[in-house]
This record gives structure tokens, sequence and C-alpha cells, in this order.
């Protein structure tokens, strides 16, 4: 299997955050990246970095540790404290003292990568660590009456099986992950479609169809509408 074939079998889409106040750095890594089918964010301080990881999904995250606003240390221990979930993050620095790597370690950093480096090592080492962490994850996601299993995409609830197609299942599994946080229609979009996005009508037939089989059935709907927000799920 090449690097490029192993990236997508880790999602429907590979996302990546580069927070990195050098602009050379920054275009190297997203000329190499998007070649190979990813799809890329940017910040250059460290306060934007956070700002953006804690609003989006990521599959990881390149992170400089010498930083303007926030340094990448102080970056990596606010992820830590606030993000919904674990993301993977891999630390850029030019320093190599074993000491520095520890302290990297010790407030949060998955991987360490000193510069300068090869983009295809870094690139393999944003797989390598987004591919572990989805291994490590709980598989079934359960809220309520209603569980997923993410490996054998087999949802219920209340006991019955539910059948899905993958972008309705995808739906769910993102509303899920997220909860109790609304996603707005866009963000779906990006999540789902990344750079390749669809239009309105299709995303609204898709949460139809998600509705119509999760909901229903039931006395209670799981999915709401929050007005100019997006979707959530209304789970007791």
């Amino acid at each position: 299997m090449d690097i490029q074939l192993a990236s997508h079998k880790i999602g429907m889409q590979f996302k990546v955050l580069v927070v990195e106040d050098n602009l050379e750095i920054s275009r190297n890594i997203a000329e190499y990246f998007e070649s190979q089918g990813l799809i890329l964010d940017f910040a250059y301080d460290g306060r934007q970095g956070v700002d953006l990881a804690l609003q989006h999904y990521y599959d990881c995250i390149i992170l400089d540790i010498m930083l303007p606003e926030l340094d990448g240390l102080a970056v990596c221990e606010i992820l830590r404290a606030k993000a919904n979930r674990h993301i993977p993050i891999i630390m850029l620095t030019a320093r190599d003292a074993l000491d520095d790597k520890l302290v990297g370690f010790n407030t949060g950093a998955d991987d360490y990568l000193t510069k300068p480096f090869a983009l295809e090592e870094l690139f393999v080492r944003c797989l390598a660590l987004a591919k572990r962490h989805l291994l490590n994850c709980e598989k079934t996601l359960q809220l309520g009456d209603i569980s997923l299993n993410a490996q054998t995409q087999q949802v219920e609830r209340a006991g019955q099986q539910i059948s899905l197609q993958p972008i309705p299942l995808k739906i769910l599994q993102l509303l899920m992950e997220h909860h109790p946080r609304p996603l707005s229609r866009s963000e779906l979009s990006d999540k789902i479609w990344g750079d390749e996005p669809t239009d309105s009508d299709a995303l609204r037939s898709h949460v139809y169809q998600l509705r119509k089989a999760i909901d229903k059935p039931f006395e209670k709907a799981l999915i709401k509408t929050i007005h100019s927000v997006g979707l959530a799920l209304d789970i007791a």
C-alpha cells in the first residue's frame, strides 16, 4: 500500500492543522501534504492555533514550539485541558536536547521531530499517530439508548438494530463524537466531503435519511435542529 492510499484508510478526509509561524516551512508542508491528498489548515501563532483546534476536527496537529502569543508547550497544555477528545500532536522544534523533548512529552505531545526534517518523515509520522489514535479509541460510542460501533458500523437504538448508508452513518458518528456541542451544516459538510463540498440539498437529504432511520420509529426524536446554529443530539 502506498503512502497516499494509506492516508485514505484512516478516514473519509484526513485533516491536519499546522501551527507554525515560519511561512516557508508552512508552505513546504502544504505543498507536500496536499500532493498526498490531505486537507490542511494553518495557524501562525499559538492563540490562533488553540482557537482552530478547539473549533474544528483535526486528525493530527503539527505544532511548532517557538510561536508568538503562546508557545507550543502552552498550546499543548491548553488543548489537553480543554479539548473534548484527544487530538494527536507532533511537535516541531530546533531544540534537540533530551530535556527539551521530555518537557514536550510531559505537556502532552504524542511525537517530536527536530528541525530540519524530511517532509516524508513528518507525513508518515502524522499518519501513524492518527492511525494509532483511532485503534486506541473506544470502538463503540454510546449515548442514551443509541450506540454506534465504528468498526462494524452497527447502529442500535433501544436494542433495535438500524441500517444506515455511509453518509448518514458518518453524520451520526460526528454528532455523537461532538455531543453536546452542535455542528453547523457547513462544518458537517467540511468533515464529510472536505475540499470537495457538495450542495446543501445533498446534506439535507442525508440528514433526512438519518432522521427517518433513528427518529421516526421511536417516541422521542434524537436529532434536533438549533436555529441559526446547526444540528445536535438531544440526549437526556
